[in-house]
């Protein structure tokens, strides 16, 4: 056996291993940001209509409407994450999520950007790959085939 193809087994062998891995502690990591900044929301509610009307500038939208759609997203969304479950919409939501709050928030980009910059780049893989096999999406992907064999 060649270096070349002891180290192409070896790669393979890692990403067998790795991939899965990433692919859930990304979703996971997603899911809990968003949660958990939803969660804040829906405790504090005076404060987050306080944000809302004067300091977020959420294009298009009333602030009362983008609060509740903010937070109703932020709730509902990640709990898909979490399961695996139609991750891909999912996901695909809370990347243009990602990117309104970037934009309506300007007093964001000093501190937070790069953890928003992060976010995406998780929500992307997320997106691009999918759930992995650690998720409800697989599971219901091989019963799908199961039922067509």
């Amino acid at each position: 056996m060649t270096l070349v193809t002891h180290y192409q087994r070896l790669v393979s062998a890692m990403q067998a291993a790795l991939i899965p891995l990433l692919l859930t502690v990304c979703r996971l990591w997603v899911a809990w940001v968003f949660f958990r900044s939803g969660w804040l929301k829906y405790n504090s509610w005076d404060s987050t209509l306080f944000l809302f009307e004067l300091e977020y500038q959420v294009p298009l939208l009333p602030w009362q409407l983008a609060a509740y759609l903010g937070t109703a997203t932020e709730l509902i969304v990640p709990l898909f994450l979490l399961l695996g479950l139609a991750t891909r919409p999912a996901a695909f939501v809370l990347f243009f999520f990602n990117i309104i709050a970037v934009v309506s928030y300007p007093a964001l980009w000093p501190g937070g950007f790069y953890d928003h910059q992060l976010w995406g780049l998780m929500i992307l893989i997320t997106l691009i790959w999918g759930a992995g096999p650690l998720s409800a999406d697989h599971v219901l992907s091989k019963r799908q085939q199961a039922s067509q064999n």
